[in-house]
Formats: structure tokens, sequence, C-alpha cells
């Protein structure tokens, strides 16, 4: 396998156990630990790390190891206030750039009879959510917003790991949320989509938040 095609394996498998909260937050890592559950030498390890430390998700200790880094309180409300700036925004502003088909795609995913947790996976569920939030952010013709977006989406992702897997109960609320925006979304009232969303995306706020203040608190 080539070197560049090493590097983009161990940045992807890394990453992603980081934003599933496979390696949670404050977790310490090791080279030949990294190179033993991968598989692959250092060298393309420890480029995969240089590019995920800058994108603020490890920090890199030379002599010691690698932590993954916490998610602290300003972090979630920064996250937060550029979702709730943006989000509800978009569906005001730019609704009508959405797809009617995918919206009705969505729609069949999040509210028909027997659409649920009980049916699909948490995985996919967590997907089909970044997915969704990823739709109305790319319908959106101001790249400006998009490039101020994309530095908060992968701590956004870990969020939602980091809630669901704590509260099956937020995941079965989550769920009935975005069935509110697709379907205000579906009746052309963006007003009302745009009320859902930021209701949506206050409910999630509250929610990290409480799970990032019991972590502390537990320490």
């Amino acid at each position: 396998m080539e070197k560049t095609t090493l590097k983009t394996l161990a940045y992807n498998t890394i990453k992603n156990k980081i934003v599933s909260c496979e390696y949670a937050p404050g977790m310490f890592l090791t080279e030949e630990q990294l190179k033993a559950e991968l598989k692959i030498s250092k060298t393309p390890i420890r480029d995969a790390l240089i590019r995920i430390q800058e994108e603020g998700l490890v920090e890199l200790k030379s002599k010691v190891g690698i932590t993954v880094k916490p998610l602290t309180m300003r972090d979630i409300n920064m996250c937060f206030e550029i979702r709730m700036l943006y989000e509800p925004y978009i569906l005001e502003q730019y609704g009508s750039y959405l797809n009617e088909e995918v919206l009705e795609g969505y729609y069949q995913s999040f509210c028909l009879p027997g659409t649920d947790l009980d049916i699909i996976s948490e995985k996919d569920y967590y997907q089909l959510d970044s997915d969704f939030h990823q739709m109305l952010i790319e319908a959106c013709p101001n790249h400006y917003i998009k490039r101020t977006y994309a530095l908060i989406q992968t701590q956004s992702e870990r969020f939602r790991y980091m809630t669901g897997n704590e509260s099956s109960a937020r995941l079965q609320d989550s769920f009935k949320e975005h069935c509110q925006i697709i379907s205000a979304c579906l009746q052309k009232d963006w007003n009302e989509a745009s009320r859902q969303m930021l209701h949506h995306l206050k409910e999630s706020k509250r929610t990290t938040f409480e799970l990032a203040f019991n972590n502390m608190i537990n320490m």
C-alpha cells in the first residue's frame, strides 16, 4: 500500500475513533498502541496525528504521548453559538434552495410510523443526523458561512455521539425534533422551520452541557 494511502487510512481511522468517542475526550494514547491497533507503521501514524492536532482534536507531547482533547464548556458554547446563528438563519433565508425530494427522503426516515430507534441503529442515526444538518449547510449559497461551519463540524459530531451514548431519551427526542423541522420545510413554512431548528439546537446544547458538567464533577 502506498505511503499516502497509509497516511489517509491512519488519519481517517484515528479521527473516526475520536469523533465516535471510542477514543473518549481526555483519553491518553501512545504511538505503540495505535501502531498495534491499526497495524500501520509509526511514520503514517505520526503524520496523521499532526494533521489531527491541527484540527484541535488531540494534543501531542514529545516523549509523553497523545491526549484526546477534552470538550470544555467553552468549546461547547462556541460551537453551538455558531450553529444557532447559522442553521436557523439558513432555513429562514435559503430554505427554498433545499431539494424537495431529498426532504421527502428525510421525512420517511424521521417521521413515518415505525421509523424510530427501535428500527434504526444508533450508529446509523448519528450518520443520518449528521447528513441532514450537512445537507442544510450545502444548500446555502454563502461560501463564507460554509467555511465557518466547517471549522466546528467535527466537534459537533463528537457532541452527537457523546450525548447519544449517554442518553437514549435524548436520541428519541432528537428524532422527534428533526421530524418537526422537516415537516415545516415540506410545508415551506421557513419561519417555523427556523424556530424548530433553534429549539432543537438549544435542547442539544442543554444536554451536552449537562453531560460535560456531570463528567467534570465525577472525575
